[in-house]
């Protein structure tokens, strides 16, 4: 079957380089950098296995995140206005990254050299492996069949339903990267707690904290059961995806266990997948932020 649009997200979205090959999605990546002056594109000039061993082995460096520029849209939005393929670009949410300006600044200049080219840019209102889902349920969009203006209006239907909860290792990379707002009002710097943090409609909100790992994991695991109950729907309506960082096995175990949890309480969930969070907030949170991804399915 022929594709009825192409899809574009930027590297927030923090899918698999094999995956996103596979499920034809085109990634413009964001730029990672340890020294302030040289930035690698991630998964282009740097993996993200290679980001968060340069965090662990040089504790005290904070790497920071440089969004796509408006040229590095254009130049991936050109052949498809080019070829007449309509296009649906998926950005992190605009209230942590100028990415979507970019995408939008992009389309205006494209539009003036094809003036019949189709792009959609969507405020996903989310990001990380949450973003991940959601472009993932495009692809579930597109591979039906559906139309994409119809497709562009179902994908900004279900935006709002995506939820992520999940904790982190320490407040380090929290607190220097500016992104901890209220949670620090919650947590302090009492030692050894650690929050337990919710985003929804692109901000971060407190939602406890806990002292040691399992008890702020087992939190955010608590906050996605209720999530599901509380929507009045069957689990199966919700895409679901574990994030990790820097420990794959931790991430896998997580996994396994919320999987025995969830259907003990009679939550028939199928299968959630485990995707590594990119450099774009890993950059924020350390190397070990662990959590769930969740939102509407689109079909």
């Amino acid at each position: 079957m022929s594709e009825a649009f192409h899809i574009i997200s930027d590297g927030s979205c923090d899918l698999p380089v094999q995956l996103t090959g596979e499920k034809g999605i085109t990634v413009v990546p964001f730029y990672v950098s340890f020294d302030d002056t040289n930035y690698l594109r991630e998964n282009v000039d740097i993996g993200i296995r290679d980001f968060y061993q340069q965090m662990v082995d040089r504790k005290g460096v904070y790497p920071k995140s440089s969004m796509p520029s408006t040229q590095d849209y254009v130049d991936v939005f050109r052949p498809f206005a080019k070829q007449g393929m309509p296009v649906i670009c998926i950005c992190i949410t605009t209230k942590f990254s100028g990415s979507m300006q970019s995408a939008v600044a992009a389309r205006e200049l494209v539009l003036e050299e094809y003036p019949r080219a189709e792009i959609t840019v969507i405020d996903s209102c989310i990001n990380t492996v949450l973003q991940g889902l959601y472009v993932l349920e495009a692809v579930k969009l597109r591979d039906a069949g559906t139309g994409y203006q119809e497709a562009a209006a179902r994908l900004e239907q279900i935006k709002s339903t995506g939820r992520i909860f999940f904790t982190v290792g320490d407040m380090e990379y929290l607190k220097h990267g500016g992104r901890i707002g209220k949670v620090a009002a919650v947590a302090g710097s009492v030692l050894g707690i650690r929050p337990v943090i919710t985003l929804k409609n692109g901000e971060i909100y407190p939602s406890g904290i806990g002292r040691g790992r399992k008890r702020t994991t087992e939190k955010s695991l608590e906050l996605l059961i209720n999530y599901i109950k509380d929507s009045g729907k069957e689990a199966d309506a919700f895409s679901i995806a574990v994030g990790f960082g820097y420990d794959i096995e931790e991430g896998t175990a997580f996994r396994d266990h919320a999987l025995e949890v969830l259907r003990g309480k009679g939550l028939d969930v199928k299968e959630i997948p485990t995707y590594q969070i990119g450099a774009t907030i890993g950059v924020h949170t350390g190397p070990y932020p662990l959590g769930f991804g969740v939102i509407e399915k689109a079909l």
